[in-house]
């Protein structure tokens, strides 16, 4: 079943409370996905740097591998961020393997930090300390784990390109032959998800040159099944249902954010819901807010 949420701050003044409304609608949605969660959050970035969300077993000593490597670690939980240069992103991710080949890097960019775990939803929110974070726009997803398995690589969302990310709510039925598609043309997906298929297949569509609206509408014709997607980017947030719309959605709107909950009430608590504009997103129709436009 799955839930997702999402959400895209247009006043700046909201920044400071993005995690804790975030937080808010994963609550909600824990009935709909209980066995585990996650949550893309896009913050302040440092000009020239990267980030890399980093994860690893419990009791993993995050500050020592960043002094070994020689860059700033911050933990958080099993999971950590290591900013570095951009210059130096693939030398320290060659650190990583050798010093600590149990460690993951679960997402990667200028802004986002990506964040995932089994447990109940509002767990994992609260061990990641999602109420205090701020930023622009985020995207989360509670999961109820129907074609692989209980574990935290199943989790979304999923990265597979620089602040890009991807959570879903239904089934690809062609990911098989999707996912050999992308592997001739050297794209890897790594887990059994078909949802990582989909965020594969959106990189790899823009690494040939497609924008993300030209990409999800790509995905359209490749891509087979009953699905809804909702898709981070470093300046924006993008929603887009299957043709037929199988699967519940809905967004508000107001002056001061784009929601989106998988029901109505993931989005009941937000600020101003009363006077927002309330509707269902259209079928095969891509909708794209983007904070540089």
């Amino acid at each position: 079943m799955c839930g997702i949420v999402g959400l895209f701050l247009k006043d700046p003044k909201l920044e400071p409370e993005l995690g804790a409304m975030l937080a808010q609608m994963l609550d909600v949605m824990c009935d709909r996905g209980p066995d585990s969660a996650g949550f893309a959050v896009y913050g302040a970035g440092a000009p020239g740097f990267v980030k890399l969300t980093l994860r690893g077993p419990a009791g993993t000593d995050f500050a020592k591998i960043g002094a070994e490597i020689g860059h700033l670690v911050t933990p958080r939980d099993t999971h950590a961020v290591l900013s570095v240069p951009a210059a130096e992103e693939m030398a320290a991710r060659t650190a990583l393997a050798r010093i600590a080949p149990d460690i993951r890097v679960v997402g990667a960019g200028a802004r986002m930090e990506l964040y995932k775990e089994v447990g109940l939803p509002a767990d994992v929110a609260r061990r990641f300390k999602l109420d205090a974070m701020s930023g622009t726009h985020a995207i989360g997803h509670t999961r109820m784990a129907t074609e692989s398995a209980v574990t935290t690589d199943g989790a979304h969302p999923f990265s597979t390109g620089p602040d890009q990310c991807l959570v879903h709510n239904g089934s690809l039925s062609n990911h098989a032959g999707v996912r050999r598609r992308l592997a001739r043309e050297g794209v890897s997906v790594d887990t059994e998800n078909d949802s990582e298929v989909a965020a594969a297949y959106l990189t790899y569509r823009m690494r040939s040159g497609d924008s993300l609206g030209e990409a999800l509408t790509h995905s359209l014709d490749d891509l087979d099944g009953f699905y809804t997607f909702v898709v981070g980017t470093e300046s924006g947030f993008g929603v887009l249902r299957d043709p037929i719309a199988c699967k519940p959605a809905v967004m508000a709107e107001t002056d001061g954010y784009v929601a989106f909950g998988s029901e109505y009430r993931a989005l009941a608590g937000l600020p101003g819901i009363d006077s927002a504009r309330v509707f269902e997103p259209e079928p095969a129709k891509v909708y794209f807010w983007d904070r540089a436009a």
